[in-house]
């Protein structure tokens, strides 16, 4: 397909999905507009709002500066109404994310990868700018080079992550095919070793994220009482509890990656002093957010047998690994290899994952919560190269060539003479 072809549709993908993003936050502010206001207010006043959390899902950090009047007559402290908000809801940069993705993918089979993948990057980049140059407002301020660059990134490095997939499945020119057709002249195993690796990770971490999501499930329906009486105490009517709870979608995302650093062990950070994991939890005071009911007020130490979960994960991606070599044609050298691969496959992406889902949720004690990346990061490399490593190292019986295994010799078959 013609280059020019290749960017244009690349260029759209990205429009696309900067508008789609805007306009999840758009269609229920204009509903909410129309509800309170019947349409009387300016209906531009709602553009800072959306294009304010569209920068805070993609990871941009908000200062936010509450009003002194507004301070006054809630008795806030003067000293905490300036206040950092980076923790993010990461429903915006996982569907960024994966259109990114999805838009490098087709610029592949389209002959053109890279330049579909930095055409999308540098007009998704725009689009943040614009962002960012008309959603300015005196309650939320953010670094003009930070609210560029961290959506770009966030666009960017999914788009040439799938290019370079596509390149690699089905390219038969080009750097990328060059690297592959030198990698299969290699020995049998080593020349599968880094299609298996990543395609072992790649389940390892969508089972990391199945098991979280489903801890997180459990959870929810669990402590459904404690949500509730959260949402009562909030006093909001139908249309704010839909408002409420639509906000709270776009974090769920974010709990799941709690969900997983719980799972694997380290637990997540509330703030100064307070902890949940399944080792010991320590809550403080918390907003009232009615999502926030699901957290535990204690824990007990059999949830720690929950890290075995990660282990089943990984035990799982190294059969798949174990069943793509030939049962003839292994070595151990690759084997350890794959095994340590798929670690490091998912212990990165766990890593990535907890920096993302960390950050401020308000001022004082709230000002850092979330996982921590280097101890989520370990506990999941450990547990995920444990569960691959027994499918991956351990012994395999060969089948002989000739099938004479299953049967016995053809001369203890044969009838005695005497």
């Amino acid at each position: 397909m013609n280059r020019v072809i290749v960017f244009l549709l690349a260029a759209f993908d990205a429009l696309v999905t900067v508008a789609a993003g805007l306009v999840v936050v758009l269609a229920p502010a204009t509903l909410l507009w129309v509800v309170e206001f019947g349409g009387l207010a300016p209906w531009d006043a709602l553009w800072p709002t959306a294009a304010t959390i569209w920068q805070l899902g993609h990871v941009v950090p908000q200062e936010i500066t509450l009003p002194a009047d507004y301070v006054a007559t809630a008795g806030i402290d003067p000293a905490a109404a300036p206040f950092m908000l980076s923790l993010a809801p990461l429903a915006f940069a996982g569907f960024t994310a994966i259109s990114a993705a999805r838009s490098g993918r087709r610029a592949s089979r389209s002959g053109a990868a890279f330049t579909g993948a930095i055409a999308g990057t540098v007009v998704f980049a725009a689009a943040a700018a614009g962002i960012a140059l008309t959603g300015a407002n005196a309650v939320a301020s953010s670094n003009l080079t930070e609210a560029i660059l961290f959506p770009a990134l966030i666009f960017g490095i999914p788009a040439i992550l799938g290019a370079l997939v596509g390149e690699w499945q089905d390219a038969d020119r080009g750097i990328i095919a060059a690297l592959r057709e030198r990698t299969e002249d290699l020995p049998e195993d080593w020349s599968l070793a880094p299609t298996v690796i990543a395609r072992a990770g790649a389940i390892a971490v969508v089972g990391l994220i199945g098991v979280a999501a489903l801890a997180t499930a459990v959870v929810i329906f669990a402590r459904g009482s404690q949500i509730v009486g959260l949402y009562e105490a909030s006093n909001v009517d139908v249309l704010g509890a839909v408002v409420l709870t639509l906000g709270q979608l776009l974090y769920l995302p974010t709990l799941v990656v709690w969900a997983l650093a719980f799972v694997a062990g380290p637990g997540v950070s509330l703030g100064a002093g307070s902890t949940v994991a399944a080792s010991g939890t320590t809550t403080g005071v918390l907003p009232g957010v009615p999502l926030l009911g699901a957290l535990p007020e204690s824990t007990s130490p059999w949830l720690l047998l929950l890290a075995l979960l990660p282990v089943g994960v990984g035990a799982f991606a190294g059969w798949v690994a174990r069943s793509s070599y030939a049962a003839d044609a292994e070595r151990i050298s690759a084997r350890i290899a794959t095994t340590l691969g798929i670690a490091v496959f998912a212990a990165g992406s766990a890593a990535i994952l907890a920096v993302l889902a960390s950050g401020s949720l308000g001022p004082g004690t709230l000002a850092q919560v979330g996982p921590e990346a280097g101890p989520v990061a370990l506990a999941i490399g450990v547990e995920v190269g444990v569960g691959a490593g027994i499918l991956l190292l351990s012994p395999r019986r060969r089948a002989r060539d000739d099938g004479a295994s299953a049967s016995p010799p053809a001369a203890l078959l044969e009838p005695s003479i005497d």
